[in-house]
């Protein structure tokens, strides 16, 4: 039996998870929710937080999934992308874990893992496949041959989609994180409300920067001629603007599955907890008669046990780190 302990820090999220034999026997999350107040995630504030909940986290994990970890055969870990400080902490953890065990090291690609995600569960992709991984930093379309074997078609310029929600949600006033919340409201709101613009851009590349900037511009105006003009149209902004994020980011989708051919698609990241998206995603493959894989929701957003299933992969593939192995923050395989 192969079990594997998994680290993942890559941001405000401590996780631990055990996985053995590909299937996943705990999955622990420990939020930061103090950066709420600040409206946003504070690095120094994150790593700070992952080094007072890291060790508590991984003994939850093990007690979960009754293991001693003396039974462990490895340690897989998220090397990055992220943030320097979080990422450190986790890396230098499972560093120090693996070596005072005696056991080898993996690092994972964190969208990589992402997309990994697709492989806990009964219903797997099959190869090919084209993945549509939306997170608060990174938006990308990846065609994947095989578990190891992935490339980036396009990608955001600048902003991800889960940050265009998120700052938007800010200057309209909604706590952070503020992309659930806009979800939420857009329920019962008119997606027809005002039209946002649909930005020039690369053939599978994104760019959000301009849809945030046109959502600042569309308040300052309304707020000029009425200073209720948020709380009046709040609902009705909030699915505007979800709708416009999700037909661009549908829109590339469909255009790289037409043109590749590949017949199975699947959504991942912290976005594609998103019900519109899921929701369209499904009727989108539906009417093409291509097949819909989505991660349950505990593994969309960041949590241990993708690290664990790419760490199960990587340990099969005898893909292993050394000590020397440092933290990275660039968006790349």
């Amino acid at each position: 039996m192969i079990n594997l302990l998994a680290i993942e820090s890559s941001c405000d999220e401590t996780s631990a998870a055990i996985i053995s034999d590909g299937k996943i026997k705990s999955n622990i999350i420990s939020s930061q929710l103090q950066h709420s107040e600040y409206g946003g995630v504070i690095p120094e504030l994150a790593s700070r937080l992952h080094q007072q909940q890291i060790v508590r986290v991984v003994d939850a994990a093990l007690t979960e999934a009754d293991m001693h970890k003396s039974a462990l055969n490895a340690i897989a870990f998220t090397r990055g992308p992220g943030l320097l400080g979080a990422l450190l902490v986790g890396t230098c953890f499972a560093k120090a874990y693996a070596y005072g065990l005696g056991i080898p090291l993996i690092e994972v690609n964190h969208m990589q893992a992402h997309i990994l995600a697709n492989f806990i569960g009964d219903s797997p992709p099959e190869f090919p496949f084209i993945c549509l991984t939306v997170s608060g930093g990174h938006t990308q379309i990846v065609l994947i041959r095989d578990y190891l074997d992935m490339e980036i078609l396009g990608q955001t310029i600048d902003d991800a989609a889960g940050e265009a929600f998120d700052k938007a949600a800010k200057i309209m006033g909604l706590p952070y994180p503020g992309g659930p919340h806009i979800d939420r409201l857009a329920k019962s709101g008119d997606p027809n409300f005002y039209t946002f613009p649909t930005p020039e851009i690369g053939k599978y590349d994104f760019s959000f920067s301009g849809l945030k900037t046109s959502m600042l511009y569309l308040l300052r105006k309304g707020i000029k001629t009425n200073e209720h003009y948020i709380e009046e149209n709040l609902v009705d902004l909030c699915a505007s603007y979800q709708h416009r994020i999700v037909s661009i980011l549908l829109d590339k989708l469909e255009l790289a599955a037409r043109e590749s051919g590949v017949k199975h698609l699947a959504i991942a990241g912290g976005v594609s907890a998103n019900s519109e998206l899921r929701r369209r995603f499904k009727d989108l493959c539906k009417q093409r008669s291509w097949q819909a894989h989505i991660p349950a929701f505990e593994y969309c957003t960041d949590n241990a046990a993708m690290i664990a299933m790419a760490g199960h992969i990587k340990y099969l593939a005898h893909e292993f780190a050394d000590l020397t192995v440092a933290p990275y923050t660039r968006a790349g395989f």
